[in-house]
């Protein structure tokens, strides 16, 4: 093992077990990454929840998605669905309709405007996914998909 993370985060002892320096890592890594992932968007200016909101309406086509269905499909969670919607509405990138049958149900649809965006955006997230794993092979990410996938389940 390296001692890069004990470096970086100034620790001067070692680990409890190498299952804790893992996950250290992990949630380290998610920081940088997510922080560079802010950094880009910034020119945007969208945060990394509501592109992935957008993102999100996008694949659910003409339907749209009422507020529970978007958080469950949210990276990360996202207390308050409604709140972000309401900025994104506000900016033109979303609008929602209040259901015929069930006046409760809410659905989001992306607009025209979010589109755009989004469309704007997928050629910088491509590059920006190229650059962060431009030291790994094809095998090297596939393993740690798999491994990232495993802790999850």
């Amino acid at each position: 093992m390296t001692d890069l993370l004990r470096q970086e985060i100034k620790q001067t002892k070692p680990f409890e077990s190498a299952a804790h320096e893992a996950f250290l890592n992990i949630q380290r890594t998610s920081d940088h990454l997510t922080r560079r992932l802010v950094e880009m968007m910034k020119p945007y200016s969208i945060t990394p929840a509501q592109y992935n909101v957008l993102r999100i309406l996008r694949g659910a086509g003409e339907k749209g998605l009422i507020n529970k269905e978007i958080g469950e499909r949210m990276l990360t969670f996202v207390p308050d669905v409604t709140r972000m919607l309401d900025r994104l509405e506000s900016r033109g990138f979303v609008c929602r309709e209040r259901g015929a049958e069930d006046r409760r149900l809410v659905t989001a649809f992306v607009t025209d405007a979010g589109k755009a965006l989004l469309s704007e955006l997928d050629e910088d997230l491509r590059l920006f996914h190229q650059q962060l794993f431009v030291e790994c092979g094809d095998s090297e990410i596939e393993q740690l998909i798999n491994i990232l996938e495993k802790l999850r389940s």
